[in-house]
């Protein structure tokens, strides 16, 4: 049986991190190990992995999110690779579906839930409850709801471990973080793969966690310098498969 790696990058978020934990080992019934890369956090989010008895790599300083990633991949010994935001809490049937949408097709290279909170089309357009709730409304396994994109967002990412024997890793050109998703769709699509949103998948994310921490203006001209890295490397602007 299929084994995910559940890979999750932190940084000084120990609560929200003890609630995904807890929401992925209640909701989870597929073979699963989560690895938690640390960006040097203070909060204590050692201790909450120790206490849950789960792989931890930690690292000196907060290198961002791909370099973090990127850590936990090279480790990981699962068929399937979940990079997972620690503001993100999933849903039962939450790993079973998106599983189902993942190998349901060679061609099919990433998948990505529903949400609350996302841009593009992963966001739901209906009014959000409560985790529960959604998910009862949503997660009962149904083909019919998994829509081909173009893109998907890298808060809860999951893909074919020969995606990345393929493509590599994700860009760390792209520290601490925005668009380094992009680029790996990009990378992928023109390896010849192509994107699911497994529409009978919702799951719940906070929302800038991390980034949220630091000023807007700081934030926007971050995301503005990574949006030219992207397209000074592709010659194209990513937000066109927004």
């Amino acid at each position: 049986m299929r084994l995910t790696s559940i890979i999750i990058p932190t940084y000084n978020g120990r609560e929200l991190l003890k609630d995904c934990i807890y929401s992925i080992k209640k909701y989870t019934d597929k073979p699963y190990e989560i690895i938690v890369v640390d960006n040097g956090s203070t909060d204590g989010t050692a201790d909450v992995c120790r206490q849950e008895g789960i792989t931890f790599i930690s690292l000196a300083g907060n290198a961002g999110f791909p370099a973090a990633c990127n850590k936990g991949l090279r480790i990981a010994t699962g068929d399937s690779l979940l990079l997972l935001n620690n503001d993100v809490i999933v849903s039962r049937n939450w790993l079973t579906n998106m599983l189902g949408c993942l190998y349901s097709s060679p061609e099919i290279g990433i998948v990505g839930p529903l949400t609350n909170y996302a841009s593009g089309k992963q966001q739901i357009d209906m009014p959000y409850t409560n985790v529960d709730d959604m998910a009862h409304q949503l997660n009962e396994s149904d083909a019919q709801k998994w829509l081909q994109v173009d893109r998907l967002v890298g808060f809860c990412f999951l893909f074919k471990r020969q995606l990345l024997e393929r493509i590599g890793f994700l860009d760390e050109r792209f520290s601490p973080g925005h668009f380094e998703d992009d680029d790996y769709c990009h990378r992928a699509r023109n390896a010849g793969y192509t994107f699911r949103i497994a529409g009978d998948v919702f799951i719940y994310h906070r929302g800038s966690a991390s980034f949220g921490k630091q000023g807007t203006s700081e934030i926007k001209n971050l995301i503005e310098r990574n949006r030219q890295k992207f397209i000074d490397k592709w010659g194209i602007d990513p937000t066109i498969y927004v």
